[in-house]
């Protein structure tokens, strides 16, 4: 059956007060669909409806529709396909109208139809207009599917069918923590793919020798493949306490209904739809203990994005290392080479410039500039509902995101590609009066100083000058300035041979 475009195909209903035109048949292209504000002209060919329609011409904010970010739709059809089971199961809705719902459900959670998921990712109305987006679209799929028109809400409703046994206030925060959950899964493999390049060039840097550096200043010795090694550490460390955080996610208020007393739904819905959703899902969700406070909380989300702004602040600090260790290539550290990515300048011919770091950076400054708008909205619920949970879910889509994406840049156009400057390291490392640290324990302090002041001034070797003022000779010398010594990666054999200084 299709439908007639130039007629109404809401079904039978009464007239919303201010109903101007009731009897006006549709223009060309489109079909009437009405609300408890009246009637309004939708795209013929549209699966959403009257309530998409009113949020498109309220919330032309972001001009980013919420299919921009697709687990998030396929987690909005998940609950809705959870729903439908369970009121199937505890008899609310009759077994044909769930299996056309599931169906549709499935359609969606496959990838077809993300076009149709059209509501802005800003928009008041706590979550209401992704959700009744969301309804018609799987309501109308269905009924299309069914071999009805779309409109045909007498035949199949968004409302009473399709959102049967919910609220908003439960199916959404659900969907969003869903979403965040598939998110946070690309973004650890991202991670650990980064841990594993740093690693990489750990080991092929491992006898580099290198002078380390701290308050921007010479100190001791190191390899450069310790550096490398820090910076995986540092991401193995992001990824334990971001796997961490799955299980803030897993707590879900569905079956809280509108306020959290689960008005409206059978008293055994709530269990099967979290049963069916963890089968849909994979994953392993559980009903909070006290669905008002979970309703009305969005605590959760605050310390999930405080642990997603943690990794980033961490990976630019590690970005902020590779530009200054990079940077050169002749005034610079200079210590390693970045991949050449694109011209840097369109004035100063053959400057190549650290971008795939400095864009890490910026997507660093964005995640912890989310976390401050998510933290905000967190504070500004009010009594049984936190209305501000759209833009909780958009920066936190969005951070997820950018940092997956940054991840993968990095990985790929940065650090596989880097190389040591060696003779650049080893020329620091010879003329480096940090060295002269490792002799302390033979010459004392106060000697090692007065060197390394002449060493300073003269720019003479410090190894010559412990062997002409006759502390050291010059086999115990370069015993301790060994590089596997002067690194800590060869193991101290005692402290016998280290003299006892008067």
């Amino acid at each position: 059956m299709t439908t007639d475009v130039t007629t109404d195909t809401s079904g039978p209903g009464p007239i919303a007060p201010g109903d101007v035109g009731a009897d006006v048949p549709a223009a060309p292209g489109f079909r009437i669909e009405r609300d408890s504000l009246g009637r309004v002209e939708v795209p013929a060919d549209a699966y959403w409806g009257v309530h998409t329609k009113r949020a498109l011409e309220n919330f032309p904010i972001a001009k980013r529709p919420i299919s921009v970010y697709p687990d998030f739709v396929v987690a909005l059809a998940s609950v809705k396909q959870a729903c439908a089971r369970a009121n199937a199961e505890v008899g609310a809705l009759s077994q044909e109208r769930a299996d056309w719902i599931d169906a549709a459900c499935q359609e969606i959670i496959e990838g077809k139809h993300h076009d149709q998921f059209v509501v802005g990712v800003m928009q008041g109305g706590a979550g209401t207009s992704t959700n009744m987006n969301a309804n018609e679209v799987i309501c109308n799929l269905a009924l299309e599917n069914a071999g009805y028109g779309r409109g045909r809400y007498d035949i199949l409703s968004p409302i009473d069918h399709v959102n049967r046994s919910q609220s908003t206030n439960d199916t959404y925060p659900t969907a969003i923590k869903i979403a965040l959950a598939f998110f946070l899964k690309h973004l650890l493999r991202e991670l650990k793919a980064l841990q594993g390049s740093f690693s990489v060039k750990a080991d092929e840097f491992e006898q580099i020798l290198k002078v380390g550096r701290t308050q921007m200043q010479d100190a001791v010795p190191m390899t450069l493949g310790q550096e490398f090694h820090g910076f995986a550490t540092t991401l193995g460390e992001d990824y334990d306490r971001l796997t961490e955080t799955i299980w803030l996610l897993a707590e879900i208020n569905l079956g809280a209904t509108a306020i959290g007393t689960g008005i409206t739904a059978d008293p055994g819905y709530a269990a099967a739809a979290i049963r069916h959703l963890n089968v849909i899902t994979g994953l392993n969700l559980e009903a909070a203990p006290d669905l008002i406070e979970s309703t009305s909380d969005a605590g959760s989300f605050m310390s999930f994005s405080g642990n997603l702004k943690r990794s980033a602040i961490k990976l630019s600090k590690i970005c902020n290392d590779l530009r200054l260790l990079s940077s050169g290539p002749q005034a610079g550290f200079g210590e390693i080479n970045l991949p050449p990515r694109q011209a840097g300048s369109s004035i100063m011919p053959g400057k190549v410039n650290p971008v795939i770091p400095e864009v890490v950076n910026q997507v660093a400054f964005a995640v912890a500039g989310a976390d401050v708008t998510v933290t905000m909205a967190a504070e500004g619920g009010q009594l049984q509902l936190n209305a501000f949970e759209p833009v909780i879910a958009h920066y936190l889509f969005q951070s997820l995101t950018w940092m997956t994406q940054a991840m993968w840049t990095l990985r790929v156009n940065c650090i596989d590609g880097i190389t040591a400057n060696e003779d650049r390291l080893a020329a620091m490392v010879g003329s480096s009066v940090g060295v002269i640290t490792a002799l302390i324990p033979h010459i004392g302090y106060a000697a090692a100083a007065a060197l390394a002041q002449t060493a300073l001034l003269t720019g003479r070797n410090v190894a010559d000058l412990v062997v002409e003022a006759n502390l050291m000779t010059r086999e115990d010398v370069m015993r301790e300035l060994e590089p596997a010594r002067l690194s800590g990666m060869l193991p101290d054999t005692g402290t016998s041979s280290i003299p006892i200084i008067e």
